[in-house]
């Protein structure tokens, strides 16, 4: 039996109205599960894109060759418009390397400053003159190069830039470029004294 409303509106059982609940309940449940999915899929490209750069950084065994699969890689595999890296305290034998060009104290000190990567607008840092100035940097991340987490352990900065003002941003997450950061700083570490 139907009930109709003195409106010229069918009314709706409960059970109706209970199916139309669950099936939007559903319908939204699918989508979740379907981010989920897209979510991991991003997960493991990103994982497979990390490790083929470890493989390469670790198969890298002269100074240059350490340096350019770094810097190379990075663009690359994660696509970073630009890559810039600074190395303070390196052997002698290794001072004609790009990476060991002059950097300020502040520089220096900013680094040693930062206990996790720096994301965010491009606000005149130092390390943004390091960029080729064709692209220009909207946003950057910082990431410290160090043996240790201490401060005096900082022996460097790598710097990602884009030229896309939304790529770093301050409310991001910053494990993989913390795990860039180690896997970066261990291999530089064989050009210290």
């Amino acid at each position: 039996m139907q009930l109709v409303s003195p409106h010229g509106a069918r009314a709706v059982s409960l059970q109706e109205r209970q199916i139309e609940l669950l099936r939007d309940r559903i319908k939204g449940l699918e989508r979740k599960f379907m981010d989920v999915i897209r979510a991991g899929q991003d997960n493991e490209a990103l994982s497979g894109r990390l490790h083929r750069w470890t493989c390469t950084m670790l198969l890298a065994r002269e100074a240059q060759a350490i340096e350019a699969a770094l810097i190379d890689g990075l663009k690359h595999e994660f696509m970073v418009p630009q890559v810039a890296l600074r190395v303070w305290g390196l052997a002698p034998e290794h001072a004609a390397l790009n990476l060991s060009q002059t950097v300020s104290d502040d520089a220096k000190a900013l680094a040693a400053s930062l206990t996790m990567p720096y994301c965010g607008l491009n606000s005149g840092f130092e390390a943004a003159s390091w960029f080729e100035p064709e692209v220009p940097v909207q946003s950057m991340a910082l990431v410290p190069l160090r043996l240790g987490k201490t401060a005096a352990q900082c022996f460097g900065l790598l710097a990602l830039g884009s030229p896309d003002a939304l790529r770093y941003q301050s409310d991001m997450g910053v494990e993989l470029l913390e795990q860039i950061g180690d896997i970066a700083s261990a291999a530089l570490a064989r050009l210290l004294p």
